[in-house]
C-alpha cells in the first residue's frame, strides 16, 4: 500500500478529481488561451503543437486536474476546513506519503523499538542520526538530494502506547514535517500492520518535490524501502545490504534482548 500526496485519508474521495488550486487554475486558463491562440495563428506543425499544449493548459484550469501532478502524487489544493493549529506543514503545501507493511511481531515489540527514535537511522536510509533530547523532543539530521543535509528538532504531539506515535517538527526547522506511525494487529493473525504517514514541505515546495521525484528521489519509494528494511531487521535481526551482505543484529534473540532495554 502506498501513496504520495498532501490530502488527509478521510478527504481523499472528495478531492480525488482535483489537484490544482484556484490560482493555478486561473493562470492555466489565461496562459493556455494565449498559447493556443498563438499556435493557431502560426499555421504550422509547431503551431499545432503549441495550440495543443495551450488547450491542455485550458483544460487543466477548467477541470482543476493535472495529470502530471497525479502521476507524481502531488496536489496544490488546500484543505480549508481542516484544523492546522497543531501541524507544522499546513494543508495545501508539501507532500504526503503513506506506506504500510506487515511485520511478524506483536504491536508492543514494534512500538517499543520505534518509540526510541534513535533506532530510526538503523533502517531509514536518509537519516544520519536522531538524538533524543527528552521524553518528547528529539533532534534529527537527514541526508537530502545532491548530498545536501538538513536538521531540525521534533516533538511528540500524540501517543497511544502500542498503537500510535505522532510527531512534528518544531518552529524554524529547515524542513517542516510531521509524521505518525500506527501499529494494528493484522486481521489475518500475521503479526502487526505498521502504517507510516509522513507530511513534509521540502525546500522549493511542491516544485522541489516534483524535481526530486523526476531525478529519482521518490519519497513514497524511500519510505517503502525503509519499512522493508524495518521488517527485515525486526524479523531476522539483520538487514541485507545491496551487495547481499547482512547489516544489523546477529540474530533475533539479541534483538529481543535489546528491545527490552529500550527506554521509552
Amino acid at each position: 500500500m502506498q501513496s504520495a500526496e498532501i490530502l488527509s485519508p478521510e478527504s481523499q474521495n472528495s478531492h480525488s478529481s482535483q489537484n490544482v488550486n484556484s490560482r493555478e487554475r486561473w493562470l492555466s486558463v489565461v496562459i493556455g488561451s494565449a498559447v493556443a491562440a498563438y499556435g493557431l495563428s502560426r499555421r504550422s506543425i509547431a503551431g499545432i503543437t503549441a495550440a495543443g499544449i495551450g488547450a491542455g493548459l485550458v483544460w487543466r484550469g477548467a477541470s482543476g486536474y493535472c495529470a502530471v501532478y497525479d502521476a507524481l502524487g502531488l496536489t496544490s489544493v488546500p484543505e480549508s476546513n481542516h484544523d492546522t493549529s497543531n501541524v507544522s506543514v499546513p494543508y495545501g503545501r508539501g507532500v504526503r506519503v503513506e506506506q504500510t507493511v506487515t511485520i511478524g511481531l506483536p504491536p508492543e515489540e514494534i512500538y517499543t523499538f520505534f518509540r526510541n527514535f534513535e533506532n530510526l537511522p538503523r533502517f531509514m536510509s536518509h537519516l544520519q542520526s536522531v538524538t533524543v533530547l527528552d521524553a518528547k523532543r528529539s533532534h534529527w539530521v537527514t541526508k537530502g538530494p545532491a548530498g545536501s543535509d538538513a536538521e531540525w528538532d521534533a516533538e511528540i504531539i500524540n501517543e497511544i502506547p502500542n498503537e500510535l506515535i505522532g510527531w512534528r517538527s518544531i518552529d524554524d526547522s529547515q524542513v517542516d514535517n510531521a509524521g505518525s506511525v500506527h501499529f494494528k494487529q493484522n486481521p489475518a493473525g500475521r503479526g502487526t500492520d505498521v502504517k507510516v504517514i509522513l507530511r513534509y514541505d521540502p525546500p522549493g515546495g511542491v516544485l522541489g518535490a516534483m524535481t526530486a521525484k523526476l531525478f529519482g528521489e521518490d519519497p513514497a519509494h524511500q519510505v517503502k524501502e525503509d519499512l522493508r528494511a524495518l521488517k527485515m531487521l525486526l524479523e531476522t535481526g539483520e538487514i541485507a545490504s545491496t551487495k547481499g551482505q547482512p547489516n544489523g543484529l546477529p540474530h533475533r534473540a539479541k534483538l529481543r534482548e535489546r528491545l527490552a532495554e529500550v527506554v521509552r
